[in-house]
């Protein structure tokens, strides 16, 4: 593939998509009722996951049911002994395939999915890279940082190569690297994908939109937070210094995070996930999002 050139307007900020945010929702309707405030704080990765099915079927059959109690796992344990570490609403990008910016993939049928390395649809193309599994842990921070069981989250994020389906270049009839789930009676949902590239002017990251329900997620209804994930320094190393990703290992030394418009302004404290793995065997993340 050719290398990729920065995006023009990417990630500008919260002001920059707001304007485009208008058309579909109102300004209340983004922060989500009464102002909720997000959260997030780097987590163990592991711990119970979403039960979503695999498959690129309908939306119906791919969602998980939520059960009444939660699963004290030592990762939920930690989760809620870390609630209330706040962040900022970060903004979605240029790219967000969720109908404010262009095209809509949430009215999809087959988006609601664990695997998100494919496309699905009209084309079953699969992306190539470094295996990476994550997982959000939802707490209820007006509820006493319970398990947000129910909630929905959609999560997207680049290539390898750093180009977003449905956008960049000869990706207009694709949409991998893009899904939906609903949070288990944990409060959490896990992806299976690969570990996206860099491009510059931005340090790796994975985009996510957190929903009051499934039917909201998949309406363009009520958002309860957008923000990002930063992957890890040690991590981006190691997977760049890998085969396919080239491009990635040119633009990555170029942007920290510290300079990053988006993590720049506190160093991605809040949103660095906590990784394990390698290159060799993939790559885990995880991160709590205290709604």
């Amino acid at each position: 593939m050719t290398n990729h050139q920065p995006h023009p307007n990417h990630d500008r900020g919260l002001e920059f998509d707001l304007s485009t945010l208008m058309s579909r929702r109102s300004l209340g309707m983004f922060f989500g009722a009464g102002g909720a405030a997000v959260a997030l704080a780097a987590c163990t990765p592991g711990g119970s996951t979403s039960t979503a099915s695999t498959s690129a079927s309908a939306t119906a059959t791919a969602a998980p049911t939520a059960t009444a109690t939660a699963t004290p796992t030592p990762t939920l344990t930690r989760a809620i002994a870390e609630c209330g570490a706040e962040i900022p609403q970060e903004t979605a990008g240029p790219y967000p395939g969720d109908g404010s910016n262009g095209p809509n993939v949430l009215e999809a049928s087959g988006v609601v999915r664990q695997d998100i390395t494919t496309s699905f649809g009209t084309s079953s193309t699969k992306v190539e890279g470094v295996p990476l599994t994550f997982t959000l842990t939802l707490l209820d921070n007006s509820n006493g940082c319970v398990p947000l069981a129910g909630a929905a989250v959609y999560a997207w994020h680049c290539d390898r190569d750093g180009k977003y389906s449905m956008y960049d270049s000869g990706l207009d009839n694709e949409n991998f690297l893009r899904g939906v789930q609903e949070a288990d009676a944990n409060g959490q949902v896990t992806f299976t994908s690969i570990f996206p590239g860099a491009y510059m002017g931005r340090w790796p990251h994975i985009h996510f939109e957190v929903f009051e329900s499934m039917s909201n997620a998949t309406s363009a209804g009520q958002v309860l937070a957008v923000s990002q994930i930063a992957l890890t320094d040690a991590a981006c190393k190691d997977v760049y210094a890998t085969a396919g990703y080239e491009t990635s290992a040119r633009n990555f030394p170029r942007t920290t995070l510290q300079s990053d418009n988006v993590f720049g302004d506190d160093g991605g404290i809040y949103q660095l996930a906590s990784m394990t793995g390698s290159a060799a065997a993939g790559y885990t993340a995880g991160l709590n999002v205290t709604i």
